[in-house]
């Protein structure tokens, strides 16, 4: 052990200390920082690769016992941060400037909660600091306005440097576009697959997005031009697949997933949603509706993550229809922290995949 309480002391007994995703040493990371001793006090800044991470308190209680082994160290105060990665690029497909990982909330069928998943990941994220952006990209049924109290709401285009510019709408923590705001409530969008490709390109490269650690994009059900479309313009960090646990919505979710990795996007997991019913007046029973373990199931035989199962509230629909996500209007219910679950995990998938 070293006997000497300095800077250099300090690094190195907190060099195998190690990230548990990453698995490589915080200072060889570089995220531990400014350190500092004043007598016995040592204080440091520790730099996480996401403002969600999971982790976070397990690593601080790490970095805190191996300094104490120091003598004298009779105080450690550890200041947390985050610096998220930027994904990795790719030479045939265009980024968005200030965006860092662009992220796909896709399922094979409708009627799963795939949108409801979105909006709430995307304000999980928000709640933890992060910088995020939704692009509704569900042009024919766009529903994230209403999911995030933006029914009402309008976007601002002005006249830019390349053509027209759009300003996203903000709530919760979340930037916002969407179909949503460019057409009547009752009107239809009675699209072809250029018209679709137009809008969506307009979507990623025509809106001031400006500095986003994550844009979600909410994904149409399906494998069709919105999903080709994204998967050929932009880079991404990877693609979640939700599910319901019954057959015929995993066996649409594996169409899904073996699209995208056609695409070489990597999948990052499956969102089992619905996964049980918790009635309002005995929030200790849970009916699987639905049928039970196919998530589980179907993430093994494909080899991917199983990411999280949410359970079916009335207060998770209830949310979506007033336009306050359940993460915010109820946090300490099964589905809020089960989706707050989900976030984290996704997040550090992202940034894994970005430094490996």
């Amino acid at each position: 052990m070293l006997d000497t309480l300095s800077t250099s002391s300090v690094l190195e007994v907190l060099r195998p200390v190690q990230d548990p995703e990453l698995r490589k040493s915080l200072v060889e990371l570089n995220m531990i920082r400014n350190v500092k001793i004043d007598n016995g006090k040592v204080s440091f800044t520790l730099v996480l690769t996401t403002p969600a991470c999971p982790l976070r308190e397990f690593i601080v209680e790490d970095c805190q016992k191996a300094v104490k082994q120091l003598p004298g160290v009779t105080e450690v105060a550890v200041d947390v941060t985050a610096e998220t990665p930027q994904q990795k690029g790719l030479p045939d497909r265009t980024g968005i400037a200030g965006v860092k990982n662009i992220l796909a909330i896709s399922s094979g069928k409708g009627g799963v909660g795939k949108s409801t998943i979105a909006v709430n990941v995307a304000v999980a994220l928000a709640q933890s600091g992060a910088k995020v952006g939704l692009l509704d990209a569900d042009i024919y049924g766009p529903n994230a306005p209403t999911m995030l109290g933006l029914e009402q709401a309008q976007v601002a285009v002005r006249q830019g440097e390349k053509g027209e510019v759009l300003d996203p709408v903000f709530n919760h923590g979340v930037k916002l576009v969407s179909m949503g705001f460019l057409i009547d409530k009752d009107q239809p969008v009675i699209w072809r697959g250029p018209m679709l490709n137009g809008i969506i390109r307009q979507f990623l490269y025509q809106v001031q997005w400006g500095e986003l650690d994550y844009l979600i994009v909410d994904m149409p059900p399906g494998t069709g031009d919105a999903q080709l479309t994204l998967t050929q313009a932009v880079p991404m960090a990877g693609a979640v697949i939700v599910t319901t646990p019954q057959n015929v919505a995993l066996l649409d979710s594996r169409k899904g997933l073996r699209m995208f990795q056609q695409m070489q996007v990597p999948v990052l997991g499956i969102v089992e949603n619905m996964s049980y019913f918790i009635p309002p007046d005995a929030p200790d029973k849970h009916y699987d509706i639905f049928g039970s373990g196919g998530g589980e199931k179907t993430a093994k035989e494909l080899g991917i993550p199983l990411l999280g199962c949410i359970p079916l509230e009335i207060s998770l629909r209830q949310g979506g229809d007033r336009g306050i996500p359940i993460v915010v209007a109820e946090p300490e219910s099964a589905s809020a922290k089960a989706l707050m679950a989900v976030a984290m995990a996704i997040a550090g998938k992202v940034s894994v995949a970005a430094l490996t």
